[in-house]
């Protein structure tokens, strides 16, 4: 059995410091050669976006790979996504009653449709707008019977997932897929979508230096022995919370 599952957000988390991301691969590359690592990416982007990404970054390949803010899960390189993951998060899910309702809504503006999915609407709204418009369609979702989740992130990117669609759910879904414990995994993130990394269970936490205001003030809301803030940035705060945890020297 792995000694650890290790599942980390990428933009402005595992990618943002090129030299320390480098020092964080030689790290794991020599955990899972001796020790045993599961190491799964979480990401908002979607699996062109990611792809992408990692024609430009140096990452590893990973064991699994969470995309649109939790909604699709794929393996090895695959291209397909878990198809009972998918099963899972359609049940209640009304994608075009979502889109019916939020037209309403003239500050939501509807991104690209290279960053929607199947299980994911997402719009950007001000940050100066969200506090009064985000309870205000949540109100009117569930009027209309939706059980859905808003998920509000960066100050800018707003998602609406099914209601058991997003980072944490997907992470726990993971665990059990791999057989790995709460205990022997370990999770990091940097903006609002990674809060339900943290949320959902004891697995432990690290938040890296340069986290996001709004993951910021959950933390000190919810301050826990199993989460740990780092004080470097991107991927040297993540090699700085598994060598507080005691992963890695």
């Amino acid at each position: 059995m792995a000694k650890f599952l290790l599942i980390t957000d990428l933009d402005n988390t595992l990618v943002g410091d090129r030299s320390a991301l480098e020092q964080l691969n030689q790290t794991l590359m020599q955990v899972r050669q001796e020790q045993g690592l599961l190491l799964v990416y979480s990401t908002g982007r979607s699996l062109t976006s990611f792809n992408q990404l990692r024609s430009q970054e140096p990452m590893l390949a990973p064991d699994a790979l969470v995309t649109s803010v939790g909604t699709e899960i794929y393996y090895g390189g695959s291209t397909t996504p878990d198809p009972d993951w998918s099963e899972k998060l359609n049940q209640g899910w009304q994608r075009q009653d979502v889109l019916s309702i939020t037209a309403h809504f003239n500050d939501l503006v509807l991104q690209p449709e290279a960053d929607q999915g199947p299980y994911k609407v997402s719009f950007f709204l001000e940050p100066t707008l969200a506090a009064d418009l985000l309870p205000r369609l949540d109100v009117a979702l569930h009027i209309r019977g939706l059980d859905v989740k808003l998920v509000y992130s960066g100050g800018k990117d707003l998602d609406i997932l099914p209601l058991h669609g997003d980072k944490g759910q997907a992470m726990q879904y993971l665990r059990g897929q791999f057989g790995i414990s709460a205990e022997q995994t370990v999770a990091c993130g940097d903006s609002g979508n990674d809060q339900a990394l943290f949320s959902t269970g004891p697995e432990r936490g690290i938040i890296v230096g340069n986290a996001r205001s709004e993951l910021l003030q959950w933390y000190q809301e919810h301050n826990q022995d199993d989460i740990y803030l780092a004080k470097a940035n991107c991927a040297g705060g993540i090699l700085e919370g598994l060598r507080h945890f005691s992963y890695v020297q």
